[in-house]
């Protein structure tokens, strides 16, 4: 094993290779992130092939398995949903449906209102939503805003995304603040109460930070700008999209698709563990409100009523949501990569020894719980990792304090927000949001990345000062 300094240095020249080589020398963001994957692998003291466990010792993966299982753990979560979300927004698109929902908001809220409700939306969807699934389902929307008011995506996406991060990280039930706190003992009703308090403030901030990031011109990525450019247009599809003299959908008609998955999750997520487990209801209800399935009966009704009630053919049916998957292919194998590095940075021990490092400083709990997550974060890119791992380094310390319930809540949302900050190349997140919304690499590292770190310090100093004021039972 090598020294904590040497483990924390590898980690820190592996990200900047992988910057120098994307950034600089323009290479491709999927090879690059595996070639770094490998040197940073190598480096660190990953064997070349994996070691098998013995009575004394556990396995170690090799560089290569290590890659293929971040790979695999990544796509596993990110591929299925990128895929389908991308088939139905393709269908809303081309059935002139998201440029009605779009022109009827408009024409309620007026353009420099369509921001602020997108935002409220996006911070209320992401309750019960996973990030990824909930910002790909919201996709063709910022689109077709945009396209309406004549701006760039990122000017709607860009707060949008933060916000429903900010979310994801915080407030139960997504998974990373659930395993955190109940490692940490939390009490799971406090954290929420105190997470989604907290969105409030974080909501409104997300919009300006937005709009602060947005005062310069981002050029898109080719391939996003050709997406855009043809977006609910004939050229999108030489098959597809409105023909002569036929009718868009009505903008509640889309508005209850886009509804339905979300609402379906909710019943998952909220109304099944009210049933006893093991249970018809308990197993039906959480069945129907996976993401994955959600989406499905989603695009079973877009199918039928933007597309076989409308008078399209089985035939352009199928070519329609065949159109959607070249785009989507291209982000779920960068987003794979993503989650490649991440899991060799993992296995090499690189945030581990981070996180022990300030574990042992002596700094206060709530602000070594904050930078420790940050940390971690920064280093293998999973909210969800960075949180657990940071909650069970801090396990002991809570018992040596013997905070009280609010307290120890307070601790667990101060994780979480954490977790929330410095989303680089190592996050598939960060490759969901920038290549969605067109921004290099770069122009990424400009806005996405400041986004989440000053989201996740506000919504830290506001945990801070909740918890300094609220007095120790």
């Amino acid at each position: 094993m090598l020294p904590l300094s040497a483990l924390i240095a590898i980690g820190l020249a592996g990200i900047v290779l992988l910057l120098v080589l994307i950034i600089r020398f323009k290479v491709q963001a999927f090879y690059a992130l595996i070639l770094v994957s490998i040197v940073v692998g190598l480096a660190a003291g990953l064997p070349m092939t994996t070691i098998p466990a013995t009575e004394t010792t556990p396995e170690q993966l090799g560089v290569i398995q290590a890659i293929i299982a971040g790979v695999g753990g990544t796509l596993g979560s990110v591929a299925v949903l990128v895929a389908l979300g991308s088939m139905l927004g393709k269908i809303i698109e081309l059935s002139g449906g998201a440029e009605a929902l779009a022109g009827k908001f408009t024409s309620w809220l007026g353009p420099k209102s369509v921001g602020v409700a997108l935002v409220i939306a996006a911070a209320i969807l992401a309750i019960p939503v996973f990030f990824d699934a909930g910002f790909i389902i919201l996709v063709p929307i910022i689109f077709a805003f945009s396209k309406v008011a004549g701006l760039n995506p990122i000017k709607f996406g860009l707060p949008v995304a933060g916000i429903m991060l900010a979310v994801h990280v915080a407030v139960p039930p997504h998974p990373g603040i659930v395993g955190g706190a109940t490692l940490l003992g939390a009490d799971i009703g406090w954290v929420t109460i105190f997470a989604l308090l907290i969105s409030i403030p974080l909501a409104a901030l997300a919009y300006w930070v937005g709009k602060i990031l947005n005062r310069r011109e981002y050029p898109m990525l080719a391939a996003t700008k050709a997406m855009f450019d043809s977006f609910g247009t004939e050229q999108s599809s030489p098959h597809a999209g409105l023909k002569d003299g036929e009718r868009a959908p009505s903008a509640f008609t889309v508005l209850a698709l886009i509804l339905l998955p979300l609402v379906l999750i909710m019943l998952g997520t909220a109304v099944a563990p009210q049933f006893e487990k093991g249970s018809f209801w308990n197993g039906f209800l959480a069945m129907i409100g996976q993401p994955i399935f959600a989406l499905m009966v989603a695009i079973a009704a877009a199918m039928f009523f933007l597309g076989v009630r409308r008078g399209w053919s089985a035939a352009k049916l199928g070519e329609v949501m065949e159109s959607a998957l070249p785009a989507a292919a291209v982000i779920i194998l960068v987003t794979g990569a993503g989650g490649a590095f991440g899991r060799i940075l993992t296995e090499t021990g690189v945030g581990g020894a981070v996180a022990e490092v300030i574990a042992g400083s002596g700094m206060p709990l709530l602000l070594a719980a904050f930078l420790i997550s940050l940390i971690m974060r920064a280093a293998q890119g999973s909210a969800t990792v960075a949180i657990t791992t940071t909650a069970g380094l801090l396990v002991p310390s809570l018992a040596v304090l013997g905070l009280d319930t609010i307290h120890i809540a307070l601790v667990a949302v101060a994780i979480g927000y954490g977790a929330l900050g410095l989303s680089h190349v190592n996050d598939s997140g960060f490759w969901v949001v920038t290549r969605y919304l067109g921004l290099s690499v770069k122009d990424g590292l400009r806005t996405w990345t400041p986004m989440t770190t000053i989201l996740g310090i506000a919504g830290f100093l506001i945990t801070w000062a909740v918890y300094a004021v609220i007095p120790m039972t």
